[in-house]
């Protein structure tokens, strides 16, 4: 049985926080609920590295039973290491996001108050709540509300600008994200009337590999990679991703996709029984290298800077998958080292991307449009925001010394080590052709401008937040590994 253990109340901190500063902001109004907001986050920060501080020195995860009523009656709040890692990453990218918002979405004294300011700096904390629910939950029903929060959290800040455009693409994803839903609905619906409850604890060891089980695992997995944007239920995300202010872009591809990875990991490895995950691993690892090679190949051939990013994503995306079937080996070193990589391969994307799509934003206001072929000049304006794109470009091209190096070896180092080798050569190859896109965008910032170009200076607050977190993604491969011990406790 589920018990709360010392430190519990940290958990339940991280969840109210958040929510309650979204409230008490609506009520405050737009000029307030950006102090409110920046106040929140920066607490926020310190609540999530505390639950991680905590997590790696006692060596087990963290639990809290809400309102003393042990589940499948009640609810449980858990931090493992993977809720930890995940939870801290939240934190750093949306004070950077906050931050980074304060240029775009500041209220000076004296000026009126507008309808996106007021809606940016309420959702930024509904979104952190909604990241916490999704990462701390422990039943698969209260989870999957953690996601529909996400989803409608995450539209609202995408439509802030109040564009056509936006509205048409956006719909869109609410559109997958709801088919999504039904099917994770049906999925655990079979679930609950095969077991009786729908909590993972409880679920863990009792599944059986039965038909309805499978089905049902078929069913909520089908459902969360359309949330995930995995190939082939890609199409929504590079264009609601593009379309969105920068902030929001940041958002949607650093952490927002990642609620769903998490829950998919939770389902695999908690709750399936193992012929489901051994038989299934390879079928998402295929999706995930087919992800890879042609999100790349069509990034390489956008002519917008923000779409070129965006399907990025849909590429480093497709890394994650690479851990399920290297997960299921029996060499229990290397799924250690897979586990390991997958997870800081989700840690490394979210800083590294937000960083590239805050960096395109800023690259959009300065030279007044995204235009890959006429970027000339803009290394000469904004050199910080150059050097910060190409930083997390190195990232996701699995350089050293970043992050993604550290996580692409690992995963590499398990393809090879557990007889899976082809993999390997879907991680080469990934990482040439993110070479080739992210050369190309700074190549071309890197030219003369073209005549009559007139590129303004954009505020360095914002170059510097940029910066940040460009820096963090690389910083993360510099780390020992024994330091990222963190990740595994409570791991599979």
């Amino acid at each position: 049985m589920t018990a709360t253990t010392p430190g519990g109340w940290l958990l339940v901190l991280a969840l109210t926080l958040p929510a309650g500063a979204m409230l008490l902001g609506f009520v405050a109004g737009g000029r307030h609920a950006q102090r409110i907001a920046l106040g929140a986050l920066a607490i926020w920060l310190a609540i999530a590295l505390a639950v991680a501080l905590q997590v790696q020195a006692s060596g087990a995860p963290l639990a809290y039973v809400i309102g003393g009523w042990q589940p499948p009656l009640g609810m449980a709040l858990r931090a493992d290491g993977l809720a930890a890692a995940m939870l801290l990453t939240g934190a750093v990218v949306l004070l950077a996001v906050a931050l980074f918002g304060q240029g775009a979405y500041d209220t000076p004294r004296g000026a009126a108050e507008t309808r996106a300011a007021y809606a940016f700096w309420c959702f930024l904390p509904a979104l952190a709540a909604a990241l916490a629910a999704a990462f701390l939950g422990g039943d698969l029903f209260n989870l999957f509300v953690a996601l529909e929060m996400l989803t409608f959290t995450a539209l609202a800040l995408a439509c802030l600008d109040g564009k056509p455009s936006q509205f048409k693409s956006e719909l869109r994803y609410l559109l997958f994200a709801l088919i999504g839903s039904v099917l994770y609905l049906l999925g655990a619906g079979l679930l609950y009337g095969a077991y009786g409850t729908l909590d993972i604890a409880l679920l863990a060891g009792r599944t059986r590999a039965d038909a309805p089980t499978m089905v049902a695992g078929a069913l909520m997995t089908a459902g969360l990679i359309a949330k995930m944007a995995l190939f082939p239920l890609h199409f929504w995300l590079p264009p609601a991703h593009a379309g969105a202010p920068a902030a929001a872009s940041a958002l949607l591809s650093g952490l927002v996709v990642k609620g769903a990875f998490v829950l998919l990991l939770r389902l695999w490895f908690w709750v399936l029984p193992a012929p489901v995950v051994l038989g299934g691993g390879t079928v998402l690892a295929a999706l995930g290298a087919t992800a890879i090679v042609i999100g790349s190949v069509v990034a390489l051939r956008q002519e917008r800077l923000k779409l070129l990013v965006a399907y990025s994503t849909v590429a480093q995306m497709g890394y994650l998958f690479l851990m399920f079937p290297l997960l299921a080996a029996a060499d229990a070193d290397a799924a250690s080292r897979a586990w390991l990589g997958g997870v800081l391969q989700a840690v490394s994307h979210a800083l590294a991307k937000s960083a590239m799509f805050l960096a395109a934003g800023l690259i959009a206001v300065s030279l007044g449009h995204d235009r890959v072929t006429s970027l000339g000049g803009a290394a000469r304006v904004m050199p910080i925001t150059v050097i910060a794109f190409a930083l997390g470009g190195l990232s996701l091209m699995g350089l050293p010394p970043s992050g993604g190096f550290t996580a692409k070896w690992l995963l590499l180092r398990a393809s090879v080590e557990t007889g899976q080798w082809w993999w390997s050569l879907v991680i080469l190859t990934g990482g040439l052709l993110t070479g080739g896109y992210v050369y190309r965008i700074v190549a071309a910032a890197l030219a003369p401008p073209a005549p009559g170009c007139v590129a303004r200076a954009v505020p360095r607050p914002q170059e510097l937040c940029v910066l940040a977190l460009a820096v963090a993604s690389m910083l993360l491969g510099v780390l020992p590994l024994y330091a990222l011990g963190l990740v595994r406790v409570g791991a599979p």
